[in-house]
């Protein structure tokens, strides 16, 4: 079950995204085109970029959404977002794209049909599964929220070295993001408090600099 792409000329990092899904990506022009070109087992999701045209971006999108023909997913950018309040869009994810996160929406969106990526990261007794946003520490399920996932994968995947917090909001919030450096206390507070007393030392405060992981 492929998915359709609107730009066609869509950033190579959505490109790239959707490669890393194992899905078939398709370029569509116009919503015409996603009606016409409908594989017979029909869209896994149409994928909308809004990228620098915003308001065409949404427009198509609203299309789509309105003939019911597939699902729709919106790429915006955190200055994009007004455009979205009132939107009866299916799901939408903010730039910069993450492809596990990428993947584990389209797969919900087409009802869990395509396949999950695999990959597992560890760390000790920690396990973060990438494809289905599941952590656990000594096999017991840690509920985390989606940023408090993301700075602990960060964390794992980085293991030694001394991050600032500047240097983790541009990497894990992304470049654009308009919180102060609090949010990375926060939480790396809610972090250890959720893997434990015994398991929070993994992430160590450095005076004057930020925080290391391992």
């Amino acid at each position: 079950m492929p998915v359709a792409h609107h730009p066609p000329d869509a950033s190579q990092t959505l490109l790239a995204a959707l490669a890393s899904t194992g899905l078939e990506a398709r370029p569509v022009a116009d919503p015409a085109a996603v009606l016409e070109g409908e594989p017979p087992d029909g869209w896994a999701a149409v994928v909308v970029e809004l990228g620098a045209d915003p308001a065409t971006g949404l427009a198509f999108a609203r299309r789509i959404q309105d003939a019911g023909t597939a699902p729709v997913l919106v790429v915006a950018g955190r200055s994009d977002i007004a455009g979205l309040i009132g939107a009866s869009f299916d799901d939408f994810v903010l730039a910069p794209l993450d492809p596990a996160e990428l993947a584990l929406r389209i797969s919900r969106l087409a009802g869990g049909e395509v396949a999950a990526l695999d990959e597992v990261l560890e760390f000790k007794d920690l396990s973060l599964n990438t494809a289905t946003y599941q952590a656990s520490v000594g096999h017991v399920p840690v509920d985390l929220t989606f940023m408090e996932y993301e700075l602990l994968r960060f964390f794992v995947s980085n293991p030694g070295r001394v991050w600032s917090r500047e240097q983790l909001l541009s990497r894990v919030w992304g470049y654009d993001y308009f919180g102060g450096a609090r949010t990375v206390d926060v939480h790396v507070r809610r972090l250890r408090a959720k893997l434990g007393e015994e398991r929070a030392p993994w992430i160590t405060t450095v005076r004057s600099v930020g925080y290391r992981f391992g």
